[in-house]
């Protein structure tokens, strides 16, 4: 079976549970011969190998079976990189973008300013891709899981980067500050922490399909918020930053728990590229 019957096959089995068939055909299929998928489109006459055809078979069995696509395939792109993912880390999505942009603009514009902690890194990708474009910027990346400090780590070799990132597994931040593999303080604090409310999750189709751990936020979706506030002051450097990923539902009640917790700061809420509430920023006085 060529390519050109090959993809439509594909296709067929992707339609039923795939808004996009096609491109995900030809996405999966350049993924398992590892060629471009231009190449794939360009090349119908194409054969796969037996092997091939199995690892094809397989990962369609997997789809079907309700595992994500990015999981699936191994990967997925976020800020122009493309991360190693496992079932241990949430799937990086563009969203988060925002905060990765956020990040690199204040450093650059404060080159004294370069110590970063990561806090729930996940993959890695706010940590690699921050320490990709600021190159010394040093870097704390912590995570309660330490199937996802593996992914984390394993991506900031894999862009060579591990040597300006420690890792430390642990909630939130390290107790007590002597045990920090790294300065005492940090100009900024980056966080994409569990943030979906606990009955909304359970209604969700991402519920089960991605690691609870890492999205379930508690009961209003800002409880683990909550406990990183009342330790972000003793970790940040004097007019330190913070840069924290929030619900989209959840902006009036993420700035009304911030100018609660915080005095002298000043706070703003910035939108994603649709619109909705998206990142908190506060910067200390």
């Amino acid at each position: 079976m060529n390519l050109k019957n090959l993809l439509e096959t594909t296709i067929t089995r992707l339609e039923p549970f795939c808004d996009t068939p096609q491109l995900d055909a030809q996405v999966l299929i350049a993924h398992i011969i590892q060629k471009p998928r231009s190449w794939v489109m360009a090349h119908p006459e194409f054969s796969l190998t037996t092997e091939q055809k199995e690892q094809l078979n397989d990962s369609l069995m997997r789809l079907e079976r309700g595992e994500s696509f990015p999981y699936v395939l191994g990967k997925w792109e976020f800020f122009g990189l493309d991360f190693d993912i496992t079932n241990d880390v949430l799937i990086p999505r563009p969203e988060t973008e925002l905060l990765v942009e956020k990040a690199i603009a204040w450093l650059q514009a404060s080159p004294e300013r370069r110590t970063v902690a990561d806090v729930g890194t996940g993959s890695g990708a706010i940590a690699t891709s921050i320490a990709m474009h600021v190159e010394d910027a040093r870097i704390l990346a912590t995570d309660i899981s330490l199937g996802a400090l593996k992914v984390a780590q394993h991506n900031a070799r894999k862009f060579h980067v591990h040597h300006r990132i420690d890792f430390l597994q642990c909630d939130l931040l390290p107790q007590p500050i002597a045990n920090l593999p790294t300065d005492s303080h940090f100009d900024l604090i980056c966080a994409n922490l569990p943030y979906i409310p606990t009955q909304t999750l359970q209604r969700l189709p991402i519920y089960g399909r991605e690691p609870t751990l890492a999205l379930d936020g508690g009961a209003d979706g800002l409880e683990i918020y909550r406990r990183l506030f009342k330790l972000a002051p003793e970790w940040l450097a004097p007019r330190g930053m913070m840069l924290l990923e929030i619900e989209s539902t959840l902006g009036v009640q993420a700035l009304s728990l911030a100018y609660d917790s915080f005095s002298d700061v000043s706070i703003h809420l910035h939108q994603d590229l649709t619109g909705r509430d998206r990142l908190l920023e506060i910067t200390f006085r």
